[in-house]
């Protein structure tokens, strides 16, 4: 279903133009904008106005900032910055009268995870030992964000250290979902998701390891997009595994997707819906169908053949070997690159602690998985086993995928983000036709993949369950095809609609 409120097109014919030519021309200020309406316009829309000067930056700031204050039950942030947010605000409308070159992103207020670093907030990783701790400098990501005119909104609540899918923080507090409060928005990215899905802004920032932008993302009803691994940089973040971190972007549109890749990557040449009559789009029911709950399963169903009836060509085909190579490289790697990556960190970051210092500080949830990595129980993970998961069993995923899409013809393969839908907080495991699967599970299932390939993954709701949850689709293309996936999905968007929001 459309947003409501959009501003008028002939507001932004205006607008538009000015923004296309980098031009900062004089206008008024449209008072007949809503602030209801002001929440439902894209990124891409409110920068246009903001550019054209239809807007000010101060009053969109400031729209956004009540709706943070409406919707703080959610526990979204972790961090507020409200008078820097409407200084910068003001700075920016003042750059805009003077006549000065505005960017891209000028004036929109951009919500960051908080595992991402910021110079002038704190950067707490959702754990007690980083609690207070500011870094030296932003990281690459927010540095690229702000010097197109960005300004951050704040940080955001996340699951501690990033290991896991509820966001249910046990020093912050837990992160709700927009769509029912008792259930999480998913992890670890979920308050940047909240956030989004709320109408706190339109454009977020979050890190995906296994999944941490998709399933918040899914579980929230808004769009996430997981570029090819190192498309955008990952430097200054809480890590997890170089071979698997990856920033990214959380919307509710797929042109503010576009919007954010463009900044970060440089390349502003326009993306345009790809035609998706004859489109093939692959489905590998033997593993990403299996077990899945069933209201997800008939959403799923329901959603392919719209898609079909736009044209598009479904492929029956499977992926060689998908569960048993995740099973050997997904918690290998991960394991073994935890401990040696968030040490580094700390020091690079100038955070002046010691890792052992930031797990005796850590939940027990925490606690119980690093004394495993560290002092060599269980979950320790050998060289040798190490080197067998990054030198055999990776590249063997890369290339079965390599060679499926080959074999295929497909644009991307498609599948449900999450085997169900949220959790209610503090719940473990899930039923799903009868049979107990722990929430952990369900969630990582099918975004493993993905992950551990490198491939873009771009998650688009599709429907919300009789219950008002929401259920996604995953597209994941195959590696280096980021800007032809975007294509995809703006066609694909179209298609599939967009769902009501959520009532706080």
């Amino acid at each position: 279903m459309p947003y409501a409120n959009r501003l008028s097109r002939r507001q932004f014919v205006f607008a538009g133009a000015a923004a296309a030519n980098g031009l900062a021309q004089p206008a008024a200020e449209t008072p007949a904008i809503s602030s209801g309406g002001l929440l439902e316009i894209s990124a891409v829309d409110a920068v246009a106005a903001m550019r054209g000067g239809s807007l000010s930056a101060e009053r969109y700031a400031l729209a956004l900032l009540e709706q943070c204050e409406r919707g703080k039950a959610l526990n979204a942030f972790i961090t507020l910055g409200r008078e820097g947010v409407l200084a910068a605000a003001r700075a920016a409308d003042q750059r805009r009268k003077s006549g000065a070159k505005t960017g891209p992103l000028h004036g929109l207020p951009i919500p960051i995870k908080d595992s991402v670093n910021t110079k002038d907030l704190r950067t707490t990783a959702g754990t007690a030992a980083l609690r207070e701790f500011h870094p030296k400098e932003d990281a690459p990501i927010v540095r690229a964000l702000r010097d197109a005119g960005a300004i951050v909104l704040g940080k955001t609540n996340l699951h501690e250290l990033s290991l896991g899918y509820t966001s249910d923080n046990p020093v912050f507090g837990a992160v709700h979902n927009p769509y029912d409060q008792t259930r999480v928005p998913g992890g670890s990215s979920g308050g940047t998701a909240a956030a989004v899905a709320a109408r706190m802004a339109p454009l977020g920032v979050g890190e995906d390891t296994e999944g941490s932008i998709r399933v918040p993302a899914a579980l929230c009803g808004i769009v996430g997009f997981r570029p090819t691994t190192l498309r955008y940089p990952s430097a200054g973040v809480v890590p997890i595994s170089p071979l698997f971190d990856q920033v990214g972007p959380l919307a509710r549109t797929v042109g503010d997707l576009a919007l954010f890749d463009a900044v970060v990557t440089g390349n502003f040449n326009a993306i345009r819906p790809a035609p998706l009559q004859g489109v093939k789009l692959g489905i590998a029911r033997g593993y990403f169908f299996a077990d899945l709950d069933a209201e997800v399963e008939r959403i799923t169903n329901a959603a392919l053949r719209k898609l079909q009836d736009a044209g598009v060509e479904l492929v029956e085909a499977e992926v060689a070997d998908l569960a048993d190579l995740i099973q050997k490289t997904t918690q290998s790697i991960a394991n073994h690159d935890l401990v040696r990556t968030l040490p580094k960190y700390l020091e690079d970051s100038g955070a002046n602690l010691t890792f052992d210092q930031v797990v005796a500080l850590a939940s027990p949830e925490i606690k119980a998985r690093f004394p495993q990595l560290a002092t060599g129980g269980r979950a320790f993970v050998t060289e040798e086993v190490y080197r067998a998961a990054c030198d055999l069993h990776l590249p063997k995923l890369r290339e079965n995928f390599r060679d499926y899409f080959a074999r295929t013809g497909v644009a991307a393969i498609v599948f449900p983000t999450t085997m169900t839908t949220a959790a209610v907080i503090g719940q473990s495991q899930v039923t799903i036709a009868d049979k107990k699967v722990s929430f952990g599970a369900a969630m990582s299932r099918n975004i493993g993949p993905g992950s551990n390939a490198g491939l873009p993954g771009l998650v688009l709701p599709t429907g919300l369950t009789p219950s008002g949850l929401p259920v996604s689709l995953e597209f994941d293309g195959p590696s280096g095809t980021d800007r032809a996936l975007l294509a995809l999905g703006l066609s694909a968007e179209g298609v599939l609609g967009h769902l009501q929001p959520p009532k706080l």
